[in-house]
């Protein structure tokens, strides 16, 4: 691998709450000669060659002018494609096994925990009565994920080897052993109303904001699962509406709900999400990016790219993802 000359070209860390002394530590280790610089040094605006962002302050892309690649801490990169000062550079999105292992569990352990109505058992407990009552086993159940990019496929197949019936929607159609697929607006309505528990790990765009509301929950299949049709949404609060979900809880519309993402965080302990009925709420916990794995990911990336190679995960500017 080429040596660099110390000032030719730089890599400039802007993370917020992420321990950015700790990645630069990382990234300086792996990456050798080239080298990293945080926003509270002194450097050269010019000679930035790539960023590491992570909700990047208003001001983070001023003098930027050699860029060549933004590198996104995250699966998601809603808050970089709306950035007010974002420069026309390819983003390289973070994919990572761990990440991805992370929201499958998560999902498929709220799927799993709705499925076989372990929120009636809790209130049987409470009550102290014994009423036997015999879930049907897994494929009895259709779940359906929104969202077929790197996360919503892995979950969709782990779902599908656990035994559930399962069916995918995205935008654009995708290929996927062994799993019905639906894409476009054409077939959104089909692949709703024979859905028990939809799982939502779709990118957050205009398009997507707020599609988690009232209507689409009375769209979704009722009477299958004991209970009501579920939610469950790992993806971003920008696409739930919450209000929505608190009625479709309270009026039986959904059955239950699990929330890992909201459209303020911390939530607020006024929400009356808190207390809904069979409302899960996780603290943004699903998945998180492994500091460990991500500065190996992008220091690869890097000294790959410098050496000829084209980027990994470029996001698609006109879709957001």
């Amino acid at each position: 691998m080429a040596r660099f000359i110390e000032g030719t070209f730089m890599l400039l860390l802007h993370l917020e709450s992420v321990d950015e002394d700790g990645f630069a530590r990382q990234l300086r280790t792996l990456l050798g000669d080239y080298p990293v610089v945080q926003r509270g040094d002194s450097f050269e605006p010019k000679l930035i060659r790539y960023i590491a962002a992570w909700k990047p302050q208003a001001n983070a892309f001023d003098g930027l002018d050699n860029l060549k690649a933004i590198l996104s801490l995250g699966a998601g990169v809603d808050a970089l494609i709306g950035h007010p000062g974002l420069p026309d550079v390819p983003i390289v999105r973070f994919v990572d096994r761990e990440l991805t292992q992370c929201m499958s569990d998560y999902v498929v352990a709220n799927a799993l925990m709705h499925h076989r109505c372990l929120s009636r058992y809790l209130s049987e407990q409470a009550q102290k009565n014994w009423s036997q009552f015999y879930p049907p086993p897994a494929w009895n159940t259709t779940v359906g994920v929104m969202g077929l990019g790197v996360l919503g496929s892995d979950a969709a197949q782990r779902l599908k080897a656990v035994g559930f019936d399962v069916r995918g929607w995205s935008r654009s159609q995708k290929t996927l052993n062994e799993i019905q697929l639906f894409h476009g607006e054409s077939q959104f309505d089909d692949f709703l109303s024979g859905t028990d528990i939809l799982v939502n790990l779709l990118p957050l765009t205009p398009q997507t904001r707020k599609i988690l509301n009232h209507d689409l929950f009375r769209r979704l299949r009722s009477g299958r699962l004991a209970g009501g049709p579920v939610l469950i949404n790992a993806a971003r609060g920008g696409h739930q509406v919450e209000a929505d979900i608190v009625r479709a809880l309270e009026e039986g519309t959904l059955g239950a709900a699990s929330l890992d993402v909201f459209n303020q965080e911390p939530l607020p302990a006024a929400s009356p999400l808190w207390s809904a009925k069979n409302c899960y709420v996780t603290p943004h916990i699903a998945a998180i990016s492994n500091p460990d794995s991500g500065a190996a990911y992008f220091a690869r990336a890097i000294l790959e790219h410098e050496a000829g190679a084209p980027l990994p995960h470029v996001v698609d500017g006109k879709r957001g993802y």
